[in-house]
């Protein structure tokens, strides 16, 4: 018999078949160097060849007719790479742009398996935000619309109890989010079983997921997923966890990267405003005022933190500007809500904060505001990505203050290209100041009576002894495996 081992035994996202050894005094070694791998690597950003469709990827037939009723005619090329490699069983990590396809690209070869053997919990999606999730949920029941698929969310905000109630009827996909999952499975021994025959493991935006300290709650999901799953990654971003997960992954993993380092579409124009910060405002409120005018749909403004958020989204309030505001103090139907009303077009206009840089797919985006610069060339790629995708154009706008010349510069060397200067007259923007700066006064006001300063604090507070609480964890369970290892 063939005992299965984790390559990397402190971070078991991948594992490989090996045979029996004899116990020995010290850890066997698990170096890059003495670990043997044959690691599949292709880079093409090169198109999909035009005599493709999806009937030759090996689909069935029922997803090749739910593919065109979708309109989706040809696959793009992540899904054309991919789609055959997971098919055949292999471990993928697909790196590519924004609006790409990449959920398709892991979905539907999920699906052609789940329909073969439609039996428990098939495949488990973990991703870092709520929103995604439900999005991802969205997309998997459209593209598994003939199969009669049950597809649970299982993410914060929503009742613990209906929650454990519904993975205890073994949903096809769950798709959850790392920190509500880890809890089910630690609170009631009888949902680590619901994963027992889970055969994909999927992490969606991984760079993600593996680089905002979720270590915790990814290794209380792994225990409870059998060895022989498929580990599928999937992002628009390469980080330094994921490459070194790549080089201690299994035999049989395949990486496909579209392209090397950090990439926007050609088809998004890039621009920035260099302004003093105490008028960004007035800035925001004359680039509003003028998006009928240059054939803008819906915008997104991101900023940097939830206070901006609320306080941004009361203030275009006060200006009589359409707007719903997204960030993670508000409750979880709040934020539904506020994302439903502006997929639905109800409002043109969404404030967030990055819990909405990463994933969704709104057609209707044509413009993104970086209102505040990132701190991240990676989040600046992911936030303008929002638009431009699947080959539409798009326009993204950066106000750039003085202490942000050094991150736009940074961005700028990663991506390979400058911004350009977007054009407006000062006159004319700066006519408005006073309107804006009253408007700022009464939504501080507001803010203030709406008691948003004791709700973040006591949010702070709570995240503050959760992330004690996790050291406490982490220092106890590494004291255990040294004492293991001393034993053994």
């Amino acid at each position: 018999m063939e005992e299965e081992v984790q390559v990397d035994e402190n971070f078991p996202l991948f594992s490989r078949k090996t045979k029996p050894a004899t116990k020995k005094l010290v850890p066997a070694p698990t170096s890059i160097e003495e670990t043997p791998k044959q690691l599949d690597k292709e880079t093409n950003s090169g198109p999909t060849p035009s005599y493709i469709t999806f009937s030759d990827l090996g689909l069935a037939g029922w997803a090749v007719q739910t593919c065109n009723e979708l309109g989706m005619k040809k696959p793009t090329p992540v899904q054309y790479h991919c789609i055959p490699r997971i098919l055949s069983g292999q471990d993928v990590l697909g790196l590519a742009q924004t609006g790409s396809g990449k959920t398709a690209a892991f979905a539907l070869p999920i699906l052609h398996r789940l329909a073969e053997d439609p039996y428990g919990v098939s495949c488990l999606v973990v991703t870092p935000t709520r929103e995604l999730a439900f999005q991802l949920a969205e997309q998997f029941r459209a593209l598994g619309s003939c199969l009669n698929l049950r597809c649970a969310v299982i993410v914060g905000g929503m009742d613990m109890i209906t929650q454990t109630k519904t993975l205890m009827q073994r949903p096809h996909v769950v798709i959850a989010t790392p920190g509500r999952i880890k809890v089910l499975i630690e609170q009631n021994p009888d949902i680590p079983p619901v994963f027992s025959k889970t055969k994909f493991l999927v992490l969606d935006e991984a760079d993600r997921v593996l680089d905002v300290g979720f270590e915790e709650e990814l290794r209380a999901i792994f225990q409870c997923l059998p060895k022989n799953r498929q580990t599928l990654l999937f992002s628009a971003t390469m980080t330094s966890n994921l490459q070194t997960l790549l080089e201690l992954s299994a035999n049989k993993a395949y990486f496909y990267e579209a392209y090397e380092g950090f990439k926007t579409v050609e088809s998004l124009k890039q621009q920035y405003i260099f302004i003093p910060k105490n008028v960004k405002d007035v800035y925001l409120q004359y680039i509003l005022s003028k998006i009928k005018d240059i054939d803008v749909r819906s915008a997104i403004i991101f900023v940097s933190t939830c206070r901006s958020c609320q306080l941004l989204g009361l203030l275009l309030e006060e200006l009589e500007i359409d707007a719903a505001a997204l960030h993670s103090y508000k409750s979880q139907s709040l934020r539904l809500s506020a994302l439903h009303k502006f997929k639905s077009g109800q409002v043109p206009i969404l404030v967030a904060t990055d819990v909405a840089s990463r994933g969704l797919d709104i057609p209707t985006v044509d413009l993104v505001v970086n209102y505040d610069i990132p701190r991240y060339p990676q989040d600046y790629v992911h936030r303008v990505g929002r638009t431009a995708r699947a080959g539409r154009g798009g326009l993204a706008v950066s106000f750039v203050t003085q202490n942000d010349v050094d991150l736009i510069h940074e961005i700028e060397a990663v991506l390979g290209k400058q911004l350009e200067k977007f054009d407006c007259k000062e006159n004319e923007v700066l006519d408005d100041i006073s309107k804006v700066y009253k408007a700022k006064r009464v939504a501080s006001m507001k803010m203030m009576d709406d008691g948003f300063e004791e709700k973040a604090e006591s949010r702070k507070a709570q995240k503050q002894k959760m992330q004690n609480e996790r050291k406490g964890k982490s220092k106890k369970q590494k004291r255990e495996r040294v004492t293991k290892d001393i034993e053994v």
